[in-house]
């Protein structure tokens, strides 16, 4: 056990400082604090000494400068059974700090709502990790305390112990406070890498924080959890069981598309994390059930994502069958009481979310793979209508649809789209062709359209024998990337039979 005489305050965040004060009042512990913190003690009606009273040197460069001072650092670094350091301490004078409070510039914060350089620059806390850093060091003797949601168990330990804290307590709180100076430096520095468009660094570093811990991984015997590089999922839960790996691994993927598709327009089927029905029909019943019908049977258990709110008659429907989670951009008042007559339902409001440029992270033993997510923006200046036939207007359409659902398919990947739905979805195979032969085989057993169909892969194909397959089904417009050194051979197998293709620039592969 450690007896705390001596607490230093220096904070940014003032939430429930008068819970501390207390206990430290309590048991007769000196508090010195730093300009605000002292102002808001004094307004608490605490007694404090100022820093600058214990280190007889004032507050410099408009406040850049208050607690670097070897007065203040000797008092905390000290190892208090060595003893060339309790001589070092008598003969300068020197009292023991025991207790650290300190929490930071809100550097992230001020980040979201700041364009200023100057500004978010002025946020930097230098004084404040230090402190920490410090004081986590010499955990020995030490108590370092980062945030608020601390001082209910620091109010505790004192309580317990009578005014002292113990090693297990001070370790644990070392560990944290090396976390939250690793996150706030990370923040910064890749704030930096920002500013310098630096995007690929010599070190990469991650800031997250923890959301919630999940039930199990994929699998019962896997440990999961997720995190936020923003704190916030920017979801909200509604109604149902807790979300697992898997819901959010498919709702991600499910928000991948949706959010992709017009503006409140678009509904989106997810199984195991792959799309197996997709609409943009404008009414939104038609739109459901012909997401629907593109697979209904992989359909039945998974989730559905809605880009638009959803009423109490689309909820009647989506009541029809099994599904583990609805996401909607808003639910009625009505949708709810509806859907919620499934116990175990989720309903995930989705309308504060928000695609943006984030990067993709994929990690095996200590290698990380890192890149850009897939959010290119389709333009017309991205195609080229390669064949004697040109596409009319619904024909481009549906092929920029189709295609659009393409990069969001496990490669090799094949999507059939016909009047802005999809109908039928090859996915995840070694061989094109075998995406080709599910697409078709899932579009002839549910829907099998006459007429308009149209056909999307996510890289080109190497040889004729692929498009060959699409037009004997019926395919009449093929959009693919172009590259493939019998580029000039499949255009000519397109013109012997009169298709439409149209080549893209970029290629869409999603592994």
């Amino acid at each position: 056990m450690t007896k705390i005489k001596r607490a230093l305050i220096s904070i940014s965040d003032k939430k429930n400082l008068k819970d501390v004060l207390r206990i430290l009042k309590k048991f007769k512990i000196e508090i010195i604090s730093s300009g605000g913190t002292y102002n808001e003690i004094k307004k608490l009606r605490y007694k404090s000494k100022k820093i600058t009273d214990l280190t007889n040197f004032p507050e410099i460069l408009n406040g850049r400068v208050k607690t670097l001072h070897p007065k203040i650092y000797g008092g905390i670094l000290n190892k208090r059974r060595n003893k060339n350091h309790l001589q070092d301490l008598k003969k300068n004078g020197l009292k023991n700090i025991d207790l650290v409070i300190v929490n930071f510039y809100p550097f992230e914060s001020v980040l979201k709502k700041n364009f200023n350089h100057n500004k978010i620059i002025e946020n930097i806390d230098i004084g404040g990790p230090t402190l920490v850093r410090a004081a986590a060091k010499n955990y020995d003797d030490v108590t370092v305390i980062t945030t608020p949601n601390q001082y209910k168990d620091l109010i505790n330990q004192l309580k317990q112990n009578n005014g002292s804290t113990s090693l297990e307590f001070r370790k644990k709180m070392s560990q944290k406070a090396f976390l939250e100076t690793a996150y706030y430096d990370t923040i910064i520095a890749n704030y930096f890498g920002k500013v310098n468009n630096v995007h690929f660094p010599e070190k990469k570093i991650i800031h997250s924080k923890l959301i919630q811990k999940l039930r199990y991984g994929e699998n019962p015997h896997q440990n999961a959890a997720i995190y936020s590089m923003n704190n916030s999922l920017n979801l909200n839960q509604l109604h149902g069981k807790q979300l697992s790996y898997n819901n959010f691994n498919d709702i991600y993927a499910a928000l991948a598309i949706s959010k992709s598709l017009p503006n409140n327009r678009g509904v989106v089927i997810i199984k195991h994390a792959n799309p197996c029905g997709v609409s943009i029909i404008k009414d939104k019943i038609k739109c459901y059930k012909s997401a629907l019908g593109c697979d209904p049977i992989s359909a039945f258990g998974g989730i559905v994502s809605c880009n638009f709110k959803v009423d109490s008659r689309l909820a009647i429907e989506l009541n029809k069958i099994f599904l583990e989670v609805i996401i909607a951009n808003k639910f009625d008042s009505n949708a709810i009481k509806i859907l919620k007559r499934k116990k175990n339902i989720r309903l995930v409001e989705s309308g504060s979310f928000i695609l943006d440029q984030q990067y993709k992270i994929n990690s095996l033993n200590n290698a990380i793979l890192y890149q850009n997510e897939d959010r290119f923006i389709f333009d017309k200046k991205n195609y080229e209508v390669v064949s004697k036939a040109k596409p009319n207007k619904r024909q481009m359409e549906n092929l920029i649809f189709a295609f659009n659902v393409c990069r969001n398919v496990k490669s090799n990947a094949i999507v059939l789209a016909h009047k802005s739905s999809t109908v039928g979805i090859g996915s995840g195979q070694p061989s094109r062709i075998d995406s080709c032969n599910i697409a078709i085989n899932k579009m002839k057993k549910f829907i099998n359209p006459s007429d308009q169909i149209v056909a999307a892969s996510d890289a080109f194909f190497p040889f004729a024998d692929g498009i060959e397959k699409l037009v004997q089904s019926g395919v009449t417009a093929i959009i693919q990337p172009s590259g493939s050194i019998n580029d000039r051979d499949i255009i000519k197998f397109a013109n012997s039979v009169g298709i439409v293709l149209v080549f893209s620039k970029t290629r869409h592969f999603k592994h």
